[in-house]
C-alpha cells in the first residue's frame, strides 16, 4: 500500500513528464491544455499555487519569441485589418455587459470584469482593472474561473468551426483575436490552424490589448477612483522590437527559427499550467447568472465578428 508521501512523489514525476511532453514536437495546443485539465482533475495538481505565478510570465516570454517570425509590414497589415473589428466589438461587449448586468442583478464589479474580460483580453484585462474597481476576492476569482473556462472551451471548438466553414487563414487568425478572450488560447488556438493564422493572430491580439491602458483611465472615471495605478502591458514593447530586429537586422534571420520554435513549446506549456489551474472545485465556485452573461456576451462577439469577417 503506497505511503502519502510516495503518492505526492508520483504525482510531482508524472507533472514533469507531461511538462517534457508538452515542450516536445509531438505537443499541440489543444492537447497541453486537454493534458492540464485531465491532471488536475484525476490526479490533482502537486504545484498549483506555484504555477500561478509562472503563467503569465512564460506566456509573455512565448508571445516575445514569436515576434522573430514576423516581419513589420506582415504585423501593420494585420493591424490595420483588425482595428475596425476591434474598436466595434469593444464598444459592443461593454455596452451589453453593462445594460445585460443590470437586467440579471449581478453585482456591478462582477459584471463588469466579466464585460472587460470579455471584450479586450481575458485575464490580463481583469488583472489591469481590479486595482481600480476594487472587487471582493469573490468576484475577482469568480471573474477569472468564467473566463478561463470559456477559453478552454473556445481552444477546442473555433478550429474547428473554422475548417467547417473552410476559412483561411488570414480569416481565421482575425476571427480568434476578435473572439476569444484570453490571449493564451488565441494563440494556441491559430497555431493550431497555421503559421499564417497564428501571425495574423498574434498580432491583432496584442493591439488590441493595448486598448487595456484607454479601458483603465474609463474605469477610473467610471468607478470615480483616485490614485490607483494603471498596468501597462509593456511586454508587446518588446514583441515590437522583436519585430523590428527581424526585419531590419539579417543576422536574426537564423535566430528567427529558433524563437519562434521555442515560443511554440512555451506556449504549450503555458496552456497546459492554465489547464491545471481548473479543477472541480474551481469549476463549483461558478453561478449560473454570471456563466450566463458571460456566455451571451461571447456568443455576441464571436458570431457578429464571425459574419463581419466571411461577409
Amino acid at each position: 500500500m503506497q505511503t502519502t508521501l510516495e503518492k505526492d512523489l508520483l504525482r510531482k514525476i508524472l507533472f514533469f513528464l507531461l511538462v517534457l511532453f508538452c515542450v516536445s514536437p509531438f505537443a499541440s495546443s489543444p492537447v497541453a491544455l486537454a493534458l492540464g485539465i485531465a491532471f488536475t482533475i484525476i490526479i490533482g495538481n502537486p504545484y498549483e499555487q506555484k504555477v500561478h505565478k509562472y503563467i503569465h510570465l512564460l506566456l509573455q516570454i512565448s508571445i516575445v519569441g514569436l515576434g522573430f517570425g514576423l516581419q513589420l509590414d506582415e504585423a501593420l497589415k494585420a493591424g490595420r485589418e483588425g482595428i475596425t473589428l476591434t474598436i466595434m466589438s469593444i464598444t459592443t461587449v461593454m455596452v451589453l455587459g453593462y445594460f445585460l448586468g443590470k437586467f440579471l442583478k449581478i453585482e456591478r464589479p462582477l459584471s463588469y470584469l466579466i464585460s472587460v474580460g470579455t471584450a479586450i483580453c481575458g485575464g490580463s484585462a481583469i488583472a489591469a482593472v481590479t486595482p481600480i474597481i476594487k472587487p471582493t476576492t469573490k468576484q475577482m476569482s469568480l471573474a477569472l474561473a468564467i473566463v478561463f473556462t470559456l477559453n478552454s472551451v473556445a481552444l477546442f471548438i473555433y478550429p474547428a468551426i473554422g475548417h467547417l466553414l473552410n476559412m483561411t487563414q488570414e480569416q481565421f487568425g482575425l476571427w480568434c483575436a476578435i473572439g476569444i478572450h484570453d490571449t493564451s488560447s488565441v494563440v494556441g488556438a491559430a497555431n493550431k490552424y497555421g503559421d499564417i493564422a497564428l501571425k495574423v493572430a498574434t498580432t491583432v491580439k496584442l493591439s488590441r490589448a493595448l486598448w487595456i491602458i484607454p479601458m483603465s483611465l474609463l474605469t477610473m472615471v467610471l468607478f470615480k477612483t483616485k490614485g490607483a495605478k494603471i498596468k501597462i502591458p509593456w511586454f508587446i514593447g518588446y514583441f515590437i522590437i522583436a519585430i523590428l530586429l527581424h526585419t531590419y537586422f539579417p543576422i536574426f534571420e537564423g535566430f528567427s527559427h529558433i524563437a519562434t520554435t521555442a515560443a511554440k513549446s512555451g506556449l504549450n506549456l503555458t496552456l497546459f499550467f492554465i489547464g491545471s489551474t481548473i479543477s472541480i472545485a474551481t469549476l463549483k465556485t461558478i453561478s449560473w447568472k454570471p456563466l450566463f452573461l458571460a456566455i451571451v456576451l461571447w456568443v455576441i462577439i464571436s458570431v457578429g465578428s464571425l459574419l463581419m469577417i466571411l461577409k
